[in-house]
């Protein structure tokens, strides 16, 4: 079967080319068309592809054929040239007849936006889900662009009535394409049920946290700050694609859990939308989403408008979240950072590597939780065992008290804790609760 023909690597020299227009979403003005090429630059780098200058046009339409001019494809061919360049990368989808057709007038080897991060994410694609999610998104790319990957073989025609040996790889090609995008579903329905089931059970046992936003804000290195762990943690985009699970405290009641998810990014290819979200359906079950953004970077605005954009796209656009400005220590003017941050409720500014930065946001983050949990009155007989354990494992005791029949406690857990194990039995009036509280004190 044909493949994508080519994959970018650490002895590729290329060109960036892009477009200003008002035709095409993220390119509409020279700053968002500069920031989309420093970001490429950035996927480029994760690959170890040297990205050697940046050629822009402004056009008020798009070429169907090539995008832009060939004129300019023949000066961008030579400035490239002039540099050393073997590849050109396109900072937006082409299609395969545009790219055929850039190719034959450059002569270069042509790459597009969205082969470059689909290479990304199948190098570092870790879990079976997100292999699986990548592929279906690598053979959705393949699908539509098959006819003019065969282009070659259609002139070779098997006579009257019957179809040409590019006709016939055609649709055995576009078969199993299809075949396999259906079997990879099949399969992730299947990895997802059993994740909702997995979710259901951490539900009961735990509460989560989830931390988003873009890529390269220092999620991971918050991550293992935080919950005292190592993962992998790269001043490169996309260095960690699957979700991960850390506890941020045992001592908690239920424990508390940290999701550190898949960075977001701008001008994300259509074909690599839905596998793109479905990387992050880890986040839905987060009881807070605590948005990450890099204090430091000149377009962070335009960042949590994105990381914003896509939860609102997830339907978690009013669950409750925190906004957590990373790397303070790169700032060099923090009042003006501050103010910059004013307008974002529930914000705190920190270094990942200041210890005391990061143990006041862990209590934060706990405090937050707890302030959630209602405090409950308890009494319980000496004879429910199963009751006393149960709330020495599920709930944050505030006080115990011994008396003749039973012990009285004073406790905080979350609602469907108290519901699921059946304390309500076991609830004192206030005026009961007025009585042993104050015998205790």
């Amino acid at each position: 079967m044909i493949d994508l023909e080519y994959n970018a690597g650490s002895a590729d020299k290329a060109v960036l080319v892009s477009i200003i227009t008002e035709k095409l979403e993220g390119h509409e003005t020279p700053d968002e068309t500069n920031r989309s090429l420093d970001e490429l630059k950035e996927l480029l780098r994760t690959l170890h592809v040297s990205a050697l200058k940046s050629i822009y046009q402004r056009r008020k339409k798009i070429d169907p054929g090539t995008i832009i001019g060939s004129g300019k494809l023949e000066e961008i061919a030579e400035e490239a040239r002039s540099v050393g360049a073997n590849l050109i990368v396109f900072d937006f989808e082409l299609s395969a007849s545009q790219m055929r057709n850039i190719t034959e007038i450059t002569g270069f080897k042509i790459l597009d936006r969205c082969q470059i991060i689909l290479q990304i994410f199948a190098q570092h694609a870790r879990s079976k889900e997100a292999k699986i999610q990548i592929e279906i998104s690598r053979l959705n790319y393949l699908l539509p662009r098959l006819t003019s990957l065969w282009t070659h073989f259609t002139k070779q025609k098997g006579g009257i009535g019957l179809k040409g040996e590019g006709e016939q790889q055609l649709e055995l090609d576009r078969r199993i394409v299809r075949k396999k995008i259906e079997n990879y579903k099949k399969q992730l329905k299947e990895i997802e049920i059993s994740r909702k089931e997995r979710k259901k059970k951490r539900h009961k046992q735990s509460i989560t946290a989830a931390l988003v936003g873009y890529t390269n804000a220092g999620k991971s290195s918050l991550l293992n700050r935080l919950c005292q762990v190592e993962t992998l943690e790269e001043n490169k985009l996309f260095a960690t694609l699957d979700s991960t699970y850390r506890t941020l405290t045992p001592d908690t009641k239920p424990p508390l859990i940290l999701i550190d998810t898949v960075g977001f990014i701008s001008n994300l290819p259509n074909t690599l939308i839905e596998g793109f979200k479905s990387t992050l359906e880890s986040i839905k079950e987060a009881d807070l989403i605590l948005i990450v953004v890099d204090l430091s970077d000149p377009h962070l605005e335009k960042h949590i408008e994105t990381t914003k954009k896509v939860l609102k796209e997830l339907g978690l656009e009013n669950k409750e979240t925190f906004f957590v400005f990373n790397k303070k220590d790169k700032v060099e003017n923090i009042l003006m950072a501050k103010v910059k941050t004013r307008r974002f409720p529930n914000s705190y500014i920190i270094s990942s590597h200041s210890d005391t930065d990061v143990l006041n946001l862990r209590n934060t983050i706990i405090d937050y939780f707890l302030d959630k949990q209602k405090h409950y009155d308890l009494f319980v007989p000496y004879e429910r065992g199963d009751i006393h354990s149960k709330i020495q494992s599920f709930t944050n005791i505030a006080v115990t008290s011994h008396h003749e029949k039973g012990i009285y406690y004073r406790v905080r857990t979350p609602d469907h804790l108290f519901d699921k194990f059946g304390f309500k039995n076991y609830l004192l009036s206030p005026d009961e609760s007025q009585k042993f509280y104050s015998s205790k004190n």
